[in-house]
């Protein structure tokens, strides 16, 4: 699916805002949530930082994590940001998947 930038703006920033969102509801005094400028930077208790943003020339939006490395996501026509790589999974999966085992606490984005 190809986005103008427009439109890719406002669906990244609104994931990227509803993960910020939702880790600092559910885990605000084990996680630093950060978000400037389109760039979420989660710093962990113990260690460890996420930092979540946009690619806007190539429609992708980015992830470091500590545990899984580097991930690029494309928008889906289902709504989804998935993986450019093998297995295709969602970004909000990722992220709960790997903030969940951490922590203990089921998350939903």
């Amino acid at each position: 699916m190809s986005l103008d930038l427009s439109r890719f703006n406002n669906l990244a920033d609104a994931i990227i805002e509803r993960i910020a969102d939702t880790v600092d509801d559910v885990l605000g005094d084990r996680v630093d949530a950060d978000l400037q400028g389109g760039i979420l930077t989660m710093s962990l208790d113990g260690g460890g930082q996420y930092v979540i943003n946009k690619n806007g020339p190539m429609r992708q939006i980015w992830l470091a994590s500590p545990v899984s490395g580097a991930w690029h996501f494309e928008y889906a026509e289902n709504g989804s940001w998935l993986s450019t790589r093998a297995p295709k999974l969602a970004l909000d999966a990722v992220m709960a998947k790997e903030l969940g085992d951490r922590f203990g606490a089921a998350l939903s984005f």
